[in-house]
């Protein structure tokens, strides 16, 4: 990738993104909230609608000089519609967190009540956790997964629901295996009269390519981010049908934000058209069986899986039965240095820091976005399981990192 006219102005930037973009290169992205987006949408991202404020709506800006930034806004709209089937589509939420944020502030009171799953049972930090502002906020409380087995409980989540009467149910996850029942939270939350807010942020881009059940016309709202399984410009969106439509748009402008990042919206819109590519159903198909052959590897070699495999894009191991001396921060750490990137991630009935937990989480986007298929992603369980197994053996690092830099160079990134 070019860097000239950084390198000609800031040269300690320019050798910092020329090293982002070789660690990228020659390690393996296994973060589940990450992936490689192609050449254009970094472009778009690197734009000059950097350039232009934006305030408000397409046809209705602040600000003159707008036809540009009108048309792709408008493109990233229409393009969203159509893979999502949703009545009424916002792209301007710069994050995931802030397109719930969005829900929050159109539908909630301070005070009132929401309903959320566990961050240790794989919620997130914006469905109401105490260190974040929707704790500090609202009335929260949580629902679990069936420890037993990893899956949601329903049950137990309407049961919660009735105890609780919730102003709004949270479903949609960052560190849940398996598909979600979009249906059987909607009955939870009709039955104390809650709304029901799908967060599907970690699998856009399943849900968009129809490998994934999808909450648009279930849920009433549904927020994702657009950089994950979806590959497109950094941010958020939210969906919503047009009774709602006024709310959500004043809740983010002006409620929560100001101005739109425009070239993140040009970077969602390019994004978007690429997703809308046959392509890309391929694409999201293969990420979800090259996460089902790395869970099915690691647990023939001996790893606890969460729910005892996957759905989806993503795996959660649980350390504690295996590797019981090792924690999640651990085998980060370790993996890292072989060139492998995940992380450590809490797990079910975490009896460790959240900072130090119990499990890591891997998932399979990134990788599939640069080629790999099955039998790479078996080959990299065993890489990950010899790394976990000898966590502080150097030879055993450097023996991984050189099988690293050989998956790496027969599947090139950037080239």
């Amino acid at each position: 990738m070019d860097h000239d006219h950084v390198r000609e102005v800031d040269p300690a930037v320019a050798d910092a993104l020329e090293g982002e973009v070789d660690r990228q290169r020659s390690t393996l992205q296994m973060i589940a909230s990450e992936n490689h987006v192609s050449e254009a949408v970094v472009d778009a991202q690197g734009s000059v609608l950097t350039n232009k404020y934006a305030e408000g709506y397409p046809g209705s800006r602040y600000y003159g000089g707008c036809e540009y930034a009108d048309e792709v806004e408008e493109l990233a709209i229409e393009r969203a519609t159509e893979l999502f089937g949703a009545e009424h589509v916002n792209v301007q939420p710069h994050s995931g967190t802030q397109a719930n944020q969005a829900v929050y502030f159109a539908m909630l009171e301070p005070g009132d009540k929401i309903l959320s799953l566990d961050l240790n049972h794989g919620g997130h930090l914006s469905h109401g956790h105490p260190a974040n502002f929707v704790g500090q906020l609202y009335e929260v409380e949580q629902y679990e997964v069936d420890p037993e087995t990893g899956y949601l409980d329903y049950e137990g989540l309407a049961e919660h629901a009735e105890e609780f009467e919730p102003d709004v149910i949270v479903s949609g996850y960052s560190a849940y295996p398996r598909e979600i029942e979009w249906e059987r939270i909607q009955e939870a939350a009709d039955s104390v009269g809650a709304y029901h807010l799908a967060d599907i942020a970690h699998i856009t881009g399943l849900v968009a390519a129809g490998v994934h059940p999808s909450p648009v016309g279930i849920a009433d709202f549904v927020t994702g981010s657009t950089h994950k399984t979806i590959r497109s410009g950094r941010g958020g969106i939210v969906m919503c049908d047009e009774e709602y439509a006024d709310d959500i748009d004043s809740a983010v402008f002006p409620g929560g934000q100001g101005g739109p990042l425009m070239h993140n919206v040009a970077g969602k819109a390019v994004g978007f058209k690429e997703a809308l590519e046959p392509e890309f159903e391929e694409y999201a198909e293969q990420t979800v069986a090259n996460a089902e052959a790395l869970g099915e590897r690691l647990a023939e070699n001996g790893f606890s899986l969460v729910s005892g495999g996957t759905d989806n894009h993503l795996v959660l191991v649980d350390l504690r039965e295996s590797h019981p001396d090792t924690s999640g921060g651990d085998a980060e750490e370790a993996l890292e240095e072989a060139g492998i990137v995940l992380n450590g991630n809490t797990v079910p009935g975490e009896t460790r820091s959240p900072f130090d937990p119990s499990g890591i989480r891997a998932g399979t986007p990134a990788l599939t976005t640069r080629g790999f298929d099955e039998d790479d992603c078996r080959t990299v369980a065993d890489l990950i399981t010899r790394v976990i197994d000898d966590p502080e053996d150097e030879s055993v690092l450097e023996e991984v990192r050189a099988e690293v830099a050989d998956l790496c160079e027969a599947n090139p990134l950037y080239e």
